[in-house]
């Protein structure tokens, strides 16, 4: 089992084995994942995989994290938040039901030769997750680290992709309950600043 960094809880809980996909290579159709648990990298250009009008037909760089378990595998908060936006991006390809919570945490950061501990906010999307994750949801509404904030949704109301987590960390403020998991090639820079690495708050899954 992979322990989450500065005492964080697990966003979903895996067992202790569970296959890394690389998609760099396009999708992998005639592959059968012998887990019932998987990973998606981050920072993964995936050629192939997003062919829907959504994406444009440039858009294939993966900019958050893919945990993939079966339908309605509890979604745990890592830590302390608030309900900052939710919504169901119904878009062929998209993340259908999402829910993006806000955190402030505390985490090392250098000053000078000295570290030191500092508050940082910044924001967590979860896609892909059951429209039944959206009822009862408001805007504000406190949860503690490791409360059940949503369960993974079918294909049938997903987006139409496999059972998984979409998981992306956002320094900058969502407008609403939506964020660009995948961008061209001339935005990945600029997205590598805007949405770290999700693995900050998950551990080293891979």
């Amino acid at each position: 089992m992979v322990n989450p960094p500065m005492g964080f809880h697990q966003v979903i809980e895996l067992p202790d084995e569970y296959w890394v996909f690389d998609f760099s290579k396009g999708p992998q159709s005639d592959f059968e994942n012998p887990f019932p648990y998987s990973i998606g990298k981050y920072d993964e250009k995936r050629p192939g995989m997003y062919t829907t009008p959504l994406f444009g037909g440039v858009r294939n760089h993966h900019v958050g994290l893919d945990i993939g378990a079966p339908e309605n595998t509890p979604v745990y908060a890592f830590s302390d938040g608030v309900i900052h936006s939710f919504g169901d991006n119904s878009e062929d390809g998209s993340y259908g039901p999402t829910v993006i919570t806000e955190h402030t945490v505390s985490l090392p950061v250098h000053v000078g030769s000295k570290e030191k501990t500092a508050p940082v906010n910044f924001w967590v999307l979860h896609g892909h997750l059951s429209r039944a994750s959206l009822i009862g949801l408001e805007v504000g509404q406190n949860f503690n680290a490791g409360d059940r904030i949503a369960s993974l949704g079918g294909k049938h109301e997903n987006g139409g992709w496999a059972p998984h987590l979409h998981l992306q960390l956002s320094i900058n403020e969502p407008t609403h309950h939506d964020l660009p998991g995948v961008v061209d090639d001339g935005e990945r820079a600029q997205a590598l600043i805007d949405y770290p690495d999700p693995r900050l708050i998950v551990g080293p899954v891979y």
